[in-house]
C-alpha cells in the first residue's frame, strides 16, 4: 500500500502545527508590546494608564504614532512573507523574493512620479498601486500565455521589467529637487511612518482567506508540476492564481510602506527549515513570522540611533544580506526542497 503523495511534505503532527502557530502568535504579541513601549522615549505599559501629564503625552504618542506604525509593520511584513512563500512555490526556488517579478519596480515608478509632481500621500499610495498593477499586466503580457506558467520564462520577464523600472526610478530621482529628494529616498528605503496600514491589513486578511482552500493544492504542487498534473491538479490555473496573489500582495506592501527587502526571502526560508514543507502550516506561519520580523526591525530602526529614525528597509537589508549569502551557500550544498 503506497503512502499519500504529500506525506513526505508533512513535517509536524496537527497538534504540533497548532502549537507552532500559537507560539508564533505569542511571540508576535510580545514584540508588538515592545514596539509600543520602545522608541526614542521608552515607556513601561503601566505608565500609560496613570493620570499625569507625562502619561497623557505618552498615551498620545503610543496611540497616534506607534500603534499605527506597529500595525503597518505587521501587515506589510505578513504580506511580504506570504508573497515570498508563494513565489518560492511558483518559481520552484527557495531563494525567490517577492520583488523578483517586477511588481515593486512598477510601484516604485508610480510612487516616485507622484512625489515628483507634488501629490498628496493618498495619491502617492494610489500611484504606487497603479504602477504595480501595470507591471503585473506587463510581465504577464510579455511572458505570453505559455511562458507565464513556466518558472524560467516568468522569472526572466520579471527581471527585465524590474531592471527597466529601476532605471526609470533612477531617472526620476535625478530629476527631483533637493526638497523632495530626501522623502523620495526614504520611501525607496522603506518607511513605515504614515503607512496605509488599514488597506495593507485588510489585504493580508483577505489574502489568507482566499488561500485557505488552496493550501492542499499547494502541497501537491510542491511535489512537482508533472506529479501534480498526474494527480489531477490544474497546474496552469493554479500557477496563474499564485502569480497574481503574490503580485497583488507585493503591490499592497510596496504601495503602503515603500521598498522593504529580504522579508519575503528570509522568513519563508527560515520557517521552512524549522516547520517543514506543509503549506497548510507554512502560509499562516509566514504571515505571523513576517509580522514578527518586520516589527522587530522597526523597533531597532526607531531606537538604535534615537532620536534619529532609520528607514526600516535599511535594517532589514543589514540583517537580510548576510543571511541571504549564508542561505545561498547552504543551498548550493543541499538539494532543492521543490525538486
Amino acid at each position: 500500500m503506497t503512502s499519500h503523495p504529500t506525506r513526505a511534505l508533512i513535517g509536524l503532527t496537527p497538534y504540533r502545527q497548532r502549537l507552532s502557530l500559537l507560539l508564533l502568535f505569542g511571540l508576535l504579541l510580545l514584540v508588538f508590546g515592545l514596539s509600543l513601549s520602545i522608541g526614542s522615549t521608552h515607556y513601561r505599559p503601566w505608565q500609560l494608564w496613570q493620570n499625569t501629564p507625562d502619561a497623557l503625552m505618552a498615551r498620545d504618542i503610543v496611540l497616534s504614532l506607534r500603534l499605527p506604525r506597529s500595525l503597518a509593520a505587521c501587515a506589510v511584513g505578513g504580506l511580504l512573507a506570504v508573497a515570498g512563500a508563494l513565489q518560492q512555490i511558483l518559481l520552484r526556488n527557495p531563494l525567490a523574493d517577492p520583488y523578483i517579478l517586477g511588481t515593486s519596480g512598477g510601484a516604485s515608478v508610480g510612487a516616485l512620479l507622484a512625489m515628483l509632481l507634488g501629490m498628496s500621500t493618498a495619491v502617492i499610495n494610489s500611484s504606487a498601486a497603479l504602477g504595480a498593477g501595470v507591471a503585473i499586466v506587463l510581465v504577464f503580457v510579455l511572458a505570453g500565455r505559455d511562458r507565464a506558467i513556466n518558472p524560467v520564462g516568468l522569472l526572466l520577464t520579471g527581471v527585465a521589467v524590474s531592471a527597466f523600472c529601476g532605471a526609470f526610478s533612477a531617472l526620476l530621482l535625478s530629476l527631483a529637487p533637493d526638497g523632495l529628494l530626501r522623502g523620495m529616498m526614504f520611501w525607496m528605503l522603506g518607511d513605515l511612518s504614515g503607512a496605509a496600514w488599514p488597506l495593507a491589513l485588510a489585504g493580508l486578511l483577505i489574502l489568507l482567506v482566499l488561500l485557505l482552500p488552496l493550501l492542499r493544492d499547494l502541497n501537491i504542487l510542491a511535489l512537482g508540476r508533472q506529479s501534480a498534473h498526474a494527480l489531477g491538479l490544474n497546474t496552469t490555473q493554479l500557477h496563474i492564481t499564485l502569480y497574481f496573489f503574490a503580485a497583488i500582495a507585493t503591490a499592497l506592501a510596496v504601495s503602503s510602506a515603500g521598498m522593504i527587502g529580504f522579508v519575503g526571502l528570509i522568513v519563508p526560508h527560515a520557517l521552512r527549515l524549522l516547520l517543514g514543507q506543509d503549506q497548510r502550516l507554512l502560509i499562516p506561519a509566514c504571515a505571523l513570522g513576517g509580522a514578527v520580523f518586520l516589527l522587530s526591525a522597526d523597533v531597532v530602526a526607531r531606537s538604535i540611533l534615537a532620536p534619529i529614525q532609520l528607514p526600516v528597509g535599511v535594517v532589514t537589508a543589514i540583517v537580510g544580506a548576510p543571511l541571504f549569502i549564508w542561505l545561498l551557500r547552504s543551498h548550493q550544498h543541499r538539494s532543492n526542497p521543490y525538486g
